[in-house]
């Protein structure tokens, strides 16, 4: 039997009904006066042929057809909920759709976020990290940050810091305690994160000449690079934003020689033809200060905590 749309309004008073099992009250949530909810609950059940209430001096009481129902009511009537509310989310809500590289967002940009949605608690962040530069559609992000020369068809660029490569290794690596001369770095093991300055480009602005490079150990991806020289496996060539947390926590240090301009830098970028919103015009002034502030935060722990091992 299918239920006729024009009883959708009887099956929604049954449900206010079957919840609170007294006619008067679900009358009152409803707005209704008692004797139309029993009206609208009557006609359901003469449609189905069966009682979804016993009726006794003191109220109602669903029976098992109704408990039945009942659930399957609430079930069907949270579905439409939800989809409501997706269809009209709250309006102090307000998502902010950002792509970035994995390496900056893990050690530059989320540590720093939380000061961002203190400010702007209104905000949803929706975080997508990928090297390939995605589509600024209507269903894709509003902003990203990119690593390059800061000319990509179609996106505004806005120059948000440059960034320097410095060689850093484990305190705990063989012969880090030794080393007082650039040259004497090309005996320890050293890892490439095939960017495109590599330790040949800042053993010559080290002024090493004539120098062997030993193979090296390879990572795609610079975050893995750094991890690698955290536990140990050699010394790498990392970009300075990308190394202070490391260096800050004493997991990585300097070793000797010069830092490297580096050839790119970070660019905050949206689609030419797509005007910002106010959030992503907000969000983007708020990186270009967070990038005068070098140090990464620490996070955050209850004064209970300190001091625990």
């Amino acid at each position: 039997m299918l239920l006729r749309p024009a009883l959708l309004p009887a099956l929604g008073v049954f449900a206010v009904a079957a919840r609170h099992q007294n006619f008067a009250h679900a009358a009152e949530e409803l707005h209704l006066t008692a004797s139309a909810v029993s009206h609208h609950v009557r006609k359901l059940e003469d449609l189905l042929g069966t009682m979804l209430f016993q009726r006794h001096a003191r109220g109602v009481r669903l029976t098992a057809e109704g408990r039945q129902l009942a659930d399957a009511a609430a079930a069907a009537l949270g579905d439409l909920n939800a989809v409501a509310g997706n269809l009209h989310p709250h309006a102090d809500i307000v998502p902010l759709r950002i792509t970035t590289i994995r390496s900056l967002s893990y050690c530059w940009l989320v540590p720093r976020l939380a000061r961002f949605t203190a400010q702007h608690p209104q905000v949803r962040i929706e975080l997508q990290t990928s090297t390939e530069l995605v589509r600024f559609d209507e269903n894709g992000p509003e902003l990203g940050i990119r690593y390059g020369l800061g000319q990509w068809p179609g996106l505004r660029a806005h120059h948000l810091m440059d960034d320097e490569l410095c060689p850093v290794a484990s305190p705990a690596l063989a012969g880090v305690s030794a080393l007082h001369e650039p040259a004497q770095i090309a005996a320890l093991p050293l890892i490439s994160d095939m960017s495109p300055q590599g330790w040949r480009d800042w053993f010559r602005a080290a002024g090493v000449r004539g120098l062997t490079l030993p193979s090296l150990h390879t990572f795609s991806d610079s975050t893995d690079a750094m991890r690698a020289a955290v536990y140990g496996i050699g010394a790498v060539l990392a970009r300075k934003h990308i190394a202070q947390p490391y260096l800050q926590r004493y997991e990585l240090v300097r070793l000797p020689g010069p830092a490297l301009k580096a050839r790119y830098a970070y660019y905050v970028v949206h689609a030419e033809h797509r005007p910002l919103s106010p959030t992503a015009l907000a969000f983007m002034d708020w990186l270009k200060r967070e990038a005068l502030d070098e140090r990464t935060p620490i996070p955050a722990l209850p004064d209970e905590l300190l001091g625990r091992p």
